[in-house]
């Protein structure tokens, strides 16, 4: 890695990183003194005791004051929090994993392959857009659920009204491997050179559009494998792109932190803060959180595009050539949709890397291998059914 993180450019390397930096802010100590609504301070994770926090919940102004120390927390001190008892029954807990074990099981004898982010396929059990599953086949349940206050106002503290949410159940079972350490969507899911495309100020701004979170459904002690957490790291500069490097993986590993939790606990942290799936070393428990990805209301374009019409109209234009590779680059970034995301993850999954394949570079492949237009039509008519939930 670099000694230093930024171009003069305004971009980082595709190399970046600076161990002796990242070891600088971790190093640092939350005082439970800056965070006065905290139960206490643990590993530097504050910790929230959401049945003495209900009363500041249901008054506008404590509400208020309770969002902008969560917000602080995950911008500028630890990055994480954790909300001790945020369902205090957790009889929509329980409801909600018998539909969850349900659709595992239906999807496990369907014998669907589920690519995962970060860990090997088949390590544990992954029901992708558990959000829609859930609330189609349960829909009172659902309610009782997502009915919690705790839950919204941290997804509101960090990402403002409007936030649109979705949820992706994890099971890990015993002996279940751990996950390697990165950072979360946006630009963890990204290789690190992809990263360096996008400037630094775009680093420093993607975190602000997406919360982490997961609710437990069992109690799971450290063994069971609870997220492992580099408390301050969504603070390094570069992270998107150093968590790529071997090096930064291992001070990861030599300094985390685990927090045990109980059925009903509920975490949330700052998408670039270093994290990682724990090894599930127990031999009774299997660990299932409902991991919530919430995205705020501004990530959005103004117009609807049909942008499957353009491709298919320019791929003919572009293959007669007469543009050169940047002007013809320039013309895919205006038309395709370059981003592979929102998708369907059980149809279009991220086999062979952490993202599967965009519109662009379905239509970059269409160009190079000189696709004609029945072969383009019924390319893009599949990506578009594998994108639709």
């Amino acid at each position: 890695m670099r000694d230093g993180t930024k171009e003069t450019t305004g971009w980082f390397a595709a190399d970046a990183g600076d161990l002796a930096s990242l070891r600088g802010l971790i190093a640092r100590r939350l005082d439970l003194a800056s965070v006065p609504h905290a139960a206490e301070v643990s590993h530097n994770v504050p910790l929230y005791d959401m049945t003495a926090l209900a009363p500041v919940l249901a008054d506008a102004a404590g509400r208020l004051a309770l969002m902008a120390e969560w917000a602080e927390v995950l911008r500028a001190s630890a990055g994480v929090i954790v909300l001790k008892g945020a369902y205090a029954d957790t009889g929509p807990i329980d409801r909600a994993t018998d539909v969850f074990n349900a659709i595992i099981a239906e999807e496990r004898a369907q014998g669907a392959g589920k690519g995962d982010h970060f860990a090997a396929s088949g390590a544990n059990d992954r029901v992708w857009n558990a959000l829609q599953k859930h609330c189609l086949r349960d829909p009172e349940g659902f309610a009782l659920y997502f009915g919690n206050d705790a839950i919204a106002a941290s997804c509101e503290a960090w990402l403002g009204p409007a936030y649109q949410m979705t949820a992706q159940v994890n099971q890990v079972r015993p002996g279940g491997k751990a996950q390697q350490a990165h950072r979360d969507y946006h630009l963890g899911f990204q290789t690190a050179a992809t990263a360096a495309r996008y400037p630094a100020h775009a680093h420093a701004l993607t975190a602000a559009l997406t919360l982490q979170g997961a609710i437990a459904h069992v109690d799971m002690s450290v063994d069971a494998g609870p997220t492992k957490l580099l408390p301050f790291s969504q603070l390094y500069p570069e992270g998107y792109i150093a968590f790529h490097d071997p090096a930064h993986r291992a001070l990861f590993e030599q300094t985390f932190v685990q927090l045990p939790l109980a059925k009903g606990d509920a975490i949330f942290f700052n998408p670039a803060l270093f994290h990682a799936g724990g090894e599930n070393r127990t031999t009774d428990v299997n660990r299932m959180v409902n991991l919530l990805q919430v995205s705020s209301a501004f990530g959005r374009a103004m117009e609807t595009v049909d942008r499957a019409a353009m491709v298919r109209v320019l791929v003919p234009v572009l293959s007669r050539g007469g543009l050169s590779g940047p002007r013809r680059a320039a013309v895919i970034a205006a038309s395709a949709e370059g981003y592979p995301f929102p998708t369907n993850l059980d149809t279009d999954p991220p086999i062979g890397g952490n993202a599967p394949e965009s519109q662009a570079d379905l239509m970059r492949r269409a160009l190079a291998e000189g696709w004609g237009a029945e072969a383009l039509d019924t390319a893009l008519t599949d990506l578009a059914r594998r994108q639709w939930p």
